[in-house]
């Protein structure tokens, strides 16, 4: 599952899946495409996963057509088919990540009032927020921003990228320098809703002073396949989910 600290901060990354802000303190626009904001993507799209990090990758191909534990499936691992072996530990480890939960929920993190809007133009506006701690112990919020790109003509959120602006130790002993997670969506088109491109991580640090936390690490999605019942879209003008066509965003 190339487990690593990157992919933690990946995770951590994608647990922002809706942001609570009051109308009156962000530009509207913006308020609603961070409404309508869901950062693994819309339901009912099935897609290949690509992972690479370092020497080591998955291909893996999600249907979430199929029953909880058989969504995921093992097409490559290291550039070759799994083998035998391979497919039993990840098939284990798939086992352990579905019971153990999911990543921190830290959807609440952004601070509205910190609302900044760093560049504008007829197709895009991107703004950046400082993040607040949701638990007792994160020692990370304070130092990092979250930047949400609005594609305008569309009103989604094209690009998410979050960041630590200076040094910062999640716990004793570690030391992070640079920490970035960019991640990428499509925009909607006539028959398909803003769709998950791109993930990129990098990460620079050190452990008990030594140790190298340096990692680096791309997630491609591709072949994305709708595989739920197409219906005739019911809502009425003007309420349409940009983000997902046919959905009504209330």
């Amino acid at each position: 599952m190339l487990r690593s600290l990157a992919q933690i901060f990946l995770l951590t990354a994608l647990a922002i899946t809706t942001v609570h802000a009051g109308p009156n303190s962000l530009p509207p626009e913006l308020n609603r495409a961070l409404i309508l904001y869901r950062a693994e993507g819309p339901p009912l799209w099935g897609f290949i996963q690509t992972s690479e990090a370092g020497r080591k990758s998955l291909v893996e191909h999600f249907d979430p057509s199929k029953p909880e534990f058989s969504r995921w499936t093992l097409l490559k691992k290291d550039g070759r088919p799994p083998t035998e072996s391979d497919q039993k530990e990840y098939q284990d480890q798939l086992s352990r990540r579905t019971s153990g939960g999911t990543a921190p929920n830290v959807k609440d993190q952004i601070d509205p009032s910190s609302c900044e809007l760093v560049s504008n133009d007829d197709v895009c506006a991107t703004y950046r927020f400082h993040l607040k701690p949701t638990e007792k112990g994160d020692r990370s919020a304070a130092h990092m921003t979250a930047t949400f790109t609005l594609n305008k003509p569309t009103g989604v959120i094209e690009r998410v990228e979050i960041a630590a602006f200076e040094p910062f130790s999640p716990m004793l002993t570690v030391k992070i320098t640079e920490a970035k997670t960019i991640i990428i969506y499509s925009v909607p088109t006539a028959d398909k809703p803003t769709l998950l491109q791109k993930i990129t991580v990098s990460i620079r640090g050190h452990a008990m002073w030594v140790k190298s936390l340096d990692e680096d690490m791309t997630v491609t999605y591709s072949d994305h396949t709708f595989v739920g019942r197409k219906t005739a879209a019911t809502t009425i003008p003007g309420t349409e989910n940009p983000a997902r066509p046919g959905e009504s965003a209330h």
